[in-house]
């Protein structure tokens, strides 16, 4: 056994207790702590989440935080300022005192009796973002960041924009996210716990007006966005993602950037702490994790790990869900030192190794997109892309020759293109396929493009309509093998719905001049030289009962009026926490309609609802948010009701005109 893994000691659990910021607000955070702590400091590892510690994600908790103190460390989780059982508002996301708090925590940690002075944070989606935003010029205390399934761009790769266009995620999170601070304390916050809920519901916000009105890059989005100050990361940064995960860009592009302080693992699952990840192969992160924190925090020693270990994909049957990925493990240093570019020019006859004159016109279909699946945002049981080869028919589709031998894919790919369109606000998307002998298509990669905007998507781009211009499109990071025998295939359309929100009009766009670069593996594939841990079923005693977990619905219809309807549905999911008497359940749905030939037709409905059943009363929370659009406008009414014990607790119903001025 490894020398990091023998020995379980036993934890001390405390249940509640505060932290105080310097303003005066307080933190709520469950601590688990080794026995003899107080008598033998040890390190202590920190997550801060806005998910309710007591209740909403107790379960994940579990598998985590007394592992972790089982082998060594004091272990925290806080509920983020304004959430859960700790004081104060949330805004909005990432402001400078959420990011403050995670700052002080760390300082008051460290200062604590049982700590030796050695702090590590890790988290995944929310809280792994929080751990390398708190990795930028870093507490001393600090030592070390696992971040799982973070963004190092709150602008480009995370559930509101992608290439200067807005994602229709960004609405569910807008309406997920109001359910969430909306629901109540527990008694553990004081007697005046339901006074505190009432406060709290009154000063509620609705963040997604500012996620929609704030359509270019600026300051809004840079803040917090560490890929714009990765020369100030100051402590060590193990970044773990999954290639069906809309956030998985940040792993590769942060090896890059730092290869002295950062170690990357990309899989191949979606949203999910890689131990329950799927699609699989999972990894046992419990113990991926402890060696990371044994070699910064106990031996403070650098750990003899490749630069980047992922998963590379390979050609498959398309299908929604996928239980095991085809592929393998290999092992690299940063992927910008292990690639030649491969160029393929656009031309007549496809795509070319030599340049050649090039005159396209680009069909319009509102009715691609439905083979897209989901970003992979919230780790949803299926929503893998299709077969795309009826998508491609309906686009610009552009087949290399079949391939002679393997290219391996390692790294973003990135395509110039002159175009001219009639009207800037119009959308290139463009997606990067396998094509296998067969005619199927299997989605690789995905891009999208606002042409009003600058390529940094930080300004309106001062180009005159029709008059042609430059410009450069990339995609996110992959590694993937096309076999010999196969076709690259890049498809190029005018909308993707709805993943992307349709464009005000459907106007003329040409495409006279381009070419694509493929950052291509060098040599051969490295296996692992140690092999990843396996997932283990943790914890061994479970601490919590699964009373309904039925598994995603996903439909699809052709309305009378000739509407595409998409939709899906979780129904209502509960997990009983015997420990606290409390039961948790949620149910969320989510329905999108188009009409083919009208782009200002589209709209999403997202509805969210969560339940608690306490040993003091059921409270019940739902939130509904519709959007709507006009050739200037996002029109959004959105609904919050909540009830106690069966009765009315609190409403609000709110709408808003947001204009659209480059999207």
């Amino acid at each position: 056994m490894n020398k990091h893994l023998s020995g379980v000691q036993k934890v001390q659990e405390t249940e509640h207790l505060w932290v105080p910021m310097p303003d005066g607000i307080r933190l709520a955070v469950r601590l688990w702590l080794p026995v003899g702590a107080a008598e033998q400091p040890v390190p202590a590892i920190v997550e801060t989440i806005p998910y309710r510690k007591h209740d909403m994600v107790r379960a994940r908790d579990e598998r985590n935080h007394p592992f972790f103190a089982q082998h060594g460390y004091a272990c925290l989780r806080v509920d983020m300022r304004g959430s859960g059982d700790s004081e104060g508002e949330m805004p909005d996301m990432y402001r400078e005192e959420e990011l403050a708090d995670a700052r002080h925590v760390i300082d008051w940690i460290s200062e604590q009796p049982w700590c030796n002075g050695r702090v590590g944070m890790f988290g995944t989606s929310w809280g792994g973002t929080a751990s390398l935003q708190a990795s930028i010029s870093a507490p001393s205390a600090l030592r070390a960041v696992i971040a799982v399934c973070a963004t190092h761009d709150r602008y480009e790769d995370d559930i509101h924009h992608k290439g200067g266009l807005l994602l229709t995620d960004t609405f569910e999170w807008g309406a997920t996210l109001p359910a969430i601070l909306a629901s109540p304390p527990s008694e553990q916050v004081g007697p005046d716990w339901m006074e505190r809920w009432k406060t709290r519901l009154e000063t509620l916000s609705f963040p997604v007006e500012n996620w929609v009105g704030e359509e270019a890059r600026g300051t809004y989005w840079r803040h917090g966005s560490i890929k714009h100050q990765t020369d100030h990361i100051s402590c060590p940064v193990l970044a773990v993602g999954g290639w069906s995960d809309r956030y998985s860009n940040s792993v590769m592009s942060l090896v890059d950037a730092r290869s002295d302080l950062v170690w990357g693992i990309v899989g191949p699952w979606g949203h999910h702490y890689p131990d329950q990840g799927h699609p699989g192969p999972g990894i046992g992160f419990q113990h991926l994790a402890l060696r990371w924190w044994d070699n910064w925090l106990k031996e403070e020693t650098v750990p003899d790990w490749p630069r980047l270990r992922v998963w590379l994909r390979e050609f498959e049957d398309p299908a929604d869900a996928i239980d095991v990925r085809k592929g393998r493990w290999m092992e690299s240093g940063p992927a910008s030192r292990n690639t030649t570019n491969r160029r393929l020019f656009l031309s007549s006859t496809g795509l070319a190794d030599t340049p050649s004159k090039t005159d396209f016109d680009l069909k319009h279909d509102l009715g691609v997109g439905q083979a897209s699946g989901d970003t992979g945002y919230f780790g949803r049981f299926g929503g893998l892309p299709l077969d795309q080869s009826e998508e491609d028919a309906r686009t610009l589709a552009l087949d290399s020759l079949p391939l002679e031998s393997d290219v391996v894919l390692f790294g973003g790919a990135k395509v110039i293109l002159t175009v001219s369109a009639e009207q800037a606000r119009s959308q290139l998307c463009l997606r990067l396929c396998d094509v296998a002998p067969d005619g199927r298509s299997n989605r690789v990669a995905l891009t999208v493009r606002n042409l009003a905007l600058d390529d940094a998507l930080d300004e309106p781009d001062n180009c005159f309509a029709n008059e042609p211009r430059q410009v450069e499109i990339r995609f996110h990071t992959k590694a993937y093998r096309f076999a010999r025998g196969h076709r690259i295939r890049l498809s190029i359309g005018t909308s993707y719905w709805p993943l992307i929100w349709t464009p005000p009009e459907l106007t003329d766009i040409r495409i006279t001049d381009g070419y694509v670069d493929l950052p291509c593996h060098e040599g051969e594939i490295a296996a692992l030289r140690m092999p990843l841990p396996e997932p283990l079923d943790l914890p061994a005693e479970k601490t919590h009962q699964v009373l309904a977990a039925p598994r995603l619905s996903r439909y699809r219809r052709i309305d009378g009026d000739g509407s595409v309807v998409s939709g899906w549905h979780q129904g209502e999911t509960a997990v009983h926490h015997p420990a606290i008497g409390t039961t948790f359940a949620y149910e969320t749905c989510g329905e999108m309609q188009l009409q083919p030939e009208n782009p200002l037709s589209a709209s999403c409905d997202f509805k969210h609802m969560m339940r608690f059943e306490r040993p003091d009363g059921i409270a019940r929370i739902e939130t509904a948010l519709r959007t709507r659009c006009t050739r200037s406008f996002f029109l959004l009414d959105g609904t919050l009701t909540v009830h106690w014990n069966g009765s009315p607790f609190h409403e609000t119903s709110w709408k808003r005109s947001i204009p659209r001025n480059h999207s």
